[in-house]
């Protein structure tokens, strides 16, 4: 299994993009070659590849789950 986390590409140069995370976390250097995205497309990206694009309701719900399980983590740590 693989998990990866969805941002928003802001740039592309070539099959090189660069991916807003969200919360300040912006990434240089996403391989988007093996999908077909464009500026302003939401990616699943995981060990610096893009695998996957989807719709900003996805990627919303998705950013949304990943907080609240790193919430719990973090309450289950201490």
């Amino acid at each position: 299994m693989c998990l990866g986390y969805p941002g928003k590409i802001i740039d592309i140069k070539d099959h090189f993009a660069k991916v807003d995370f969200g919360d300040g976390v912006v990434r240089d250097n996403i391989i988007i070659a093996l999908v077909d995205a464009k500026v302003g497309d939401y990616v699943i990206v995981h060990a610096g590849y893009a695998i996957q694009v989807m719709d900003e309701k996805e990627a919303m719900e998705t950013i949304k789950l990943w907080k609240e399980y790193l919430e719990f983590v973090d309450k289950e740590v201490k």
